[in-house]
């Protein structure tokens, strides 16, 4: 089915089908009343003319005098009429694309997911930030305004964050776009903003209309017009449609549905926490208060970020987060000012005020759930670190938990300050899984923070976990297996698991002549083969073929094994025979140890340049290392160019051999590469 089918046969909009009068006077008038016809609108906020259906201009016919508007009732629903790409105009001078879809008010938010992630071609968030506040405009000052954008941004671009707005160009909305356009990526797959905006109070909505279209956009709204325009620095939107015109909310239940859908998604592949979801308040009116309230009180809390300073409910959330800081109730005396001040906020009567006041204080019995973050003040946090620490209390989860969101996340900076901290108790092993999920993940930045916190590369790195590490696929991970169908010369099944033995000949292959790689010995070989098969060595078999492996720590008494190059260095003069007999009837204490070496060229031939990088500096041997991955990358430059692997992968291998020539010095080693 093609986008355009799917998109049609999936999503729809609604269209009032019965005229209501939303007066209620004693005018008795016959079915054809001009008076009607132009003046009395419907409760979706239509006239007669603009219905359809068979209710259409029969007010005769209308409806009893008890009888009430409802979506459900009074709205019928068709095939969607409006998706496609907007192009705004006049609103910067960026290119300032955004996709689009009209749909109807109570659709699945498993649609919608399958929407963003198949049809718009997107990867699941590691973080939402729905961001509430004020729909008017109003000013904030340039320090506050500052923290939050700067803030909002980097929470978002550096997590792969979505943010959620109205998506309207007044109000928090278009602060969240100048945002963006002040200090956003250009890159527009990092432009995740969402709007999830009414359909029916959309300036000219019918501009909109037409299917899987291009349709230009002029952001600047009609200064005399009740209707709002959309924001064009968002990417994306959602046009909730209840069949109503001129009248916002259908969008909130939407937009909560969608929120807790995509909290409820794995964060990672690997990883088994779910997305975090926060709640930033900037500003807002007395509705914020009980969209506050509501997040909190969830059966999933969801932790709110209020930015004060920036005016009504934001500062009276701080105002009331500060006096109730020592005990729950407020005196007398302050509970008078509290209620005068929201009275000249809000511009509410006494009883409407003290109403307000109750939803205040409710949100404060889940005070913990609520942060406030005082631009003005010097010795708080930034703005970005708020945010995302917010969101990793909201989670409640342990603190290995929390280390795997902030993997996630790529923001070592978080883990470092408020994670691994000095005082958290830590298993021992406990970290394993995240170094490896770090490198698997290509978390450059984790894995000297792990390194820095005592992580033993030699207890961890095993040779079950080095195969594993050159099993996993990500990106252009098969030309790996490609250059072993050449190595081999041979075709791999396609369950087919990459061994040692498999990397040793890639590595004598690439490099040629003398070289004899430590994984093709037969010493190697025969440790190996008593590792995959200890039943013939008269050991018990256990769970798993590598646990003689993982068990087999160093010992003092053990002698440390010679370096992969060292090994490596005189192949001629090394003895095959070097392992005593006593040796190599024992699996406990393993003639091979991994190190940084053996990291070090899986980084190469995995092509993760800035790991290899990390890596090359650990260890010893800094320039045999560096003479390897020349040859390793030139080689794998020419493989790739051979097989048509394409002339980009070409040039960046040679550009990644180069930049070990540099690093290590050996310039005048270029005659000895394989040549091109």
């Amino acid at each position: 089915m093609s986008r355009r089918s799917w998109i049609q046969a999936t999503f729809s909009k609604r269209e009032c089908v019965k005229f209501l009068p939303a007066s209620r006077d004693h005018h008795r008038c016959y079915p054809v009343c001009q008076v009607c016809q132009s003046l009395v609108r419907c409760c979706c906020g239509r006239l007669i003319a603009e219905h359809v259906g068979p209710y259409s201009g029969l007010l005769g016919h209308g409806p009893g005098p008890d009888e009430e508007w409802s979506v459900l009732q009074h709205t019928s629903v068709s095939p969607t009429d409006a998706f496609g790409s907007l192009d705004f105009q006049g609103s910067t001078k960026r290119t300032s694309h955004a996709k689009y879809v009209r749909l109807s008010c109570d659709t699945p938010a498993e649609l919608l997911l399958q929407l963003m992630l198949r049809e718009w071609h997107m990867e699941i968030p590691k973080l939402v930030i729905s961001v509430h506040g004020g729909t008017e405009n109003f000013n904030l000052s340039p320090r506050v305004c500052q923290a939050f954008s700067t803030g909002l941004i980097i929470a978002a671009e550096s997590t792969g964050a979505w943010i959620l707005t109205d998506g309207i160009n007044t109000g928090v909305s278009k602060y969240v776009g100048d945002a963006v356009k002040v200090y956003g990526s250009h890159d527009l797959r990092k432009r995740n903003v969402f709007g999830i905006t009414p359909w029916g109070i959309i300036e000219n909505n019918t501009d909109l209309i037409g299917r899987d279209v291009l349709r230009h956009y002029q952001a600047l709204g009609n200064p005399l017009s009740k209707r709002a325009s959309l924001n064009g620095m968002h990417s994306h939107f959602l046009l909730v449609d209840d069949g109503t015109m001129g009248k916002s909310g259908c969008q909130i239940d939407l937009r909560k549905r969608l929120e807790r859908h995509i909290h409820f998604q794995k964060i990672h592949p690997r990883l088994p926490q779910h997305v975090p979801l926060v709640c930033v308040v900037v500003e807002g009116g007395p509705a914020i208060l009980s969209v506050v309230l509501e997040y909190v009180r969830r059966s999933s809390p969801v932790p709110v970020l209020v930015f004060e300073g920036t005016g009504r409910a934001a500062d009276l959330l701080a105002l009331i987060h500060k006096q109730t800081a020592v005990e729950s109730k407020l005196d007398s005396d302050i509970k008078e000012d509290v209620l005068l001040r929201i009275q000249e906020t809000f511009v509410v009567d006494r009883q409407e005020a003290s109403e307000l006041l109750s939803i205040l204080m409710e949100c404060m019995e889940y005070r913990e759930l609520i942060t406030i973050y005082d631009s003005e003040s010097e010795d708080l946090q930034e703005a970005d670190v708020a945010i995302l620490t917010t969101s990793l209390r909201g989670t409640r989860a342990s603190p290995e938990g929390q280390l795997n969101i902030t993997l996630a996340w790529d923001r070592a900076d978080v883990a470092k300050d408020n994670i691994l901290v000095y005082g958290q108790q830590w298993q021992v092993g406990s970290l394993e899984q995240t170094m490896l999920d770090a490198l698997v993940m290509d978390r450059v930045s984790f894995v000297k923070l792990l390194i820095e916190n005592g992580m033993t590369m030699r207890r961890f790195l095993t040779i079950s976990r080095l195969e594993q590490l050159y099993n996993t696929q990500k990106g252009s991970d098969h030309f790996l297996r490609h250059i072993i169908e050449d190595a081999k010369q041979t075709r791999l099944p396609a369950v087919y698991r990459i061994s040692l033995i498999d990397i040793g000949m890639v590595i004598e292959y690439l490099i040629g002549g003398a070289y004899r790689s430590t994984y093709t010995r037969k010493s190697f070989r025969a440790m190996y083969s008593r590792i995959h098969n200890p039943a013939k060595e008269g050991v018990k078999e256990t769970s798993s073929p590598f646990s003689k492996a993982r068990k087999a720590a160093p010992t003092s008494e053990t002698p440390p094994s010679r370096s992969h190059f060292h090994r490596t260095a005189q192949p001629c003069r090394h003895q095959e025979g070097a392992i005593a007999p006593q040796d190599v009837k024992s699996t406990l204490s393993p003639e091979f140890l991994c190190t940084f070496n053996d990291l070090f060229v899986w980084a190469v031939l995995k092509h993760r340049q800035e790991m290899a990088m990390f890596l090359w500096q650990h260890g010893e041997q800094a320039m045999a290392r560096a003479v390897v991955a020349c040859k390793l990358y030139r080689a794998m430059a020419v493989e790739a160019r051979e097989s048509n692997m394409g002339d980009s992968m070409a040039e960046e291998l040679k550009k990644n051999s180069l930049s070990r020539v540099r690093t290590a010095g050996c310039g005048s080693l270029g005659s000895g590469f394989p040549r091109e």
